[in-house]
């Protein structure tokens, strides 16, 4: 998962700052919730793990909320600009399983934003890296197709003007 998020940032890096910033956020929770799913037992209110579990929830939260409402709009307004009805069909697909992983994403953050019962935080943790990755696949393919797809004809517009 964290290659792919590399991969993803090669892909992309640079081509749109908001992108840019928004992929160094996803690597950051990446690996913060890389180095605590392989922990193997939480004990409640560990001194230890406790603040990067909140560390994680507080990335979680800026993340998602970004994509929803910064992220997304601007590829949309972006497959808009260019008339892609094609790829704003496409988007909308992509949306929907991005928009199915919100809500359990946000409930994980409820649940250990007190980390005062961790006792099946290594569970959740597993679901959670599930999710994501579902949710990073649909993302990357948004940004396929409402980005990508426009690369050379915006630095087009952008030279012309």
């Amino acid at each position: 998962m964290l290659e792919g998020c590399r991969t993803a940032q090669e892909r992309w890096g640079g081509v749109n700052e908001i992108i840019d910033r928004w992929l160094a956020e996803r690597q950051e929770l990446l690996v913060l919730f890389c180095s605590l799913s392989g922990v193997k037992s939480f004990q409640d209110s560990d001194p230890e793990y406790g603040p990067k579990i909140l560390k994680l929830c507080q990335l979680l939260v800026d993340y998602v909320s970004a994509g929803h409402f910064e992220v997304y709009e601007n590829l949309i307004e972006e497959g808009r600009h260019f008339e892609d009805t094609e790829g704003l069909k496409k988007a909308a697909d992509y949306y929907q399983t991005i928009d199915k992983t919100t809500e359990s994403l946000l409930d994980f953050n409820d649940k250990y934003a007190e980390i005062d019962d961790l006792s099946t935080l290594v569970g959740d943790l597993s679901i959670m890296g599930e999710t994501l990755a579902h949710r990073f696949e649909a993302e990357d393919q948004m940004i396929d197709v409402l980005h990508n797809a426009h690369k050379h004809e915006a630095l087009s517009t952008e030279k012309s003007s």
